[in-house]
């Protein structure tokens, strides 16, 4: 359904547990190097990640070789530097939810350069971040709800939803 891309992750188990989301949503999961871990098997299990064989993961060199890769695409950029939330942001499906690393988020002159594709997550100011974990999750799940879940619908992987 959606693109998830994490512009130089540095801790593997926040990319296990985004990993995880994408395996349960089918979400692509980007990953733009450098990383800040190894993606060897053992490094992958001992990150948490069991069914890493269920996401599909496409490694890249670096920004510019992603954005070369995907020209046009409509990306979300996610940053706490932005002034429209990810409520009002519009999610179809395709779409490219790109985060950037723990410590320092994307770089200012990337955010710049698109500024109509920034999105925050509120949170109070004293706050500095979210979890990239659990930032990825919240955009993700929002995306799904703005598209009513079909992909997952669609593709019989939504459990069935008990709302009585």
């Amino acid at each position: 359904m959606f693109h998830v891309v994490l512009v130089q992750p540095e801790i593997p188990q926040n990319t296990g547990n985004i990993a995880r989301t994408c395996a349960a949503t089918g979400c692509v999961l980007h990953l733009v190097r450098p990383l800040g871990f190894d993606l060897s098997e053992k490094a992958l299990r001992r990150a948490g990640l069991d069914y890493w064989h269920l996401v599909d993961v496409r490694v890249h060199d670096s920004l510019e070789a992603f954005l070369a890769q995907y020209p046009g695409a409509r990306m979300h950029l996610f940053t706490t530097k932005a002034q429209k939330t990810y409520a009002q942001a519009k999610y179809r499906a395709g779409d490219f939810l790109v985060f950037g690393r723990e410590t320092r988020g994307l770089d200012e002159e990337f955010l710049v350069a698109h500024p109509d594709d920034c999105v925050r997550i509120p949170m109070r100011e004293e706050a500095r971040s979210l979890n990239l974990s659990n930032s990825v999750a919240i955009a993700v799940y929002e995306g799904l709800r703005q598209n009513d879940f079909a992909a997952l619908l669609q593709t019989g992987e939504l459990h069935r939803l008990h709302w009585k």
